[in-house]
């Protein structure tokens, strides 16, 4: 896989991921983007890309949740 192919991956997974979790918590993809990237949340992504995206999107979003959580976001 090319650098610029797990780039444009990386960057669908977690656009992808913001708009799940902007459907789950019923808010604009913008505001999920800013409270998962206040939180935590996008970081997270990055760093743990290559186990979360292996998992269904209803489980990754529920390790988003957590992890936003325990960086005091309260959505």
């Amino acid at each position: 896989m090319t650098v610029g192919r797990d780039l444009r991956s990386r960057i669908a997974y977690t656009t992808a991921c913001v708009s799940e979790f902007a459907r789950r918590k019923n808010i604009s993809a913008q505001t999920a983007y800013i409270y998962m990237a206040d939180h935590g949340g996008i970081q997270f992504l990055k760093e743990h890309y290559d186990i979360e995206h292996t998992l269904s999107f209803e489980d990754a979003i529920d390790d988003l949740d957590a992890i936003c959580a325990q960086n005091g976001g309260e959505l």
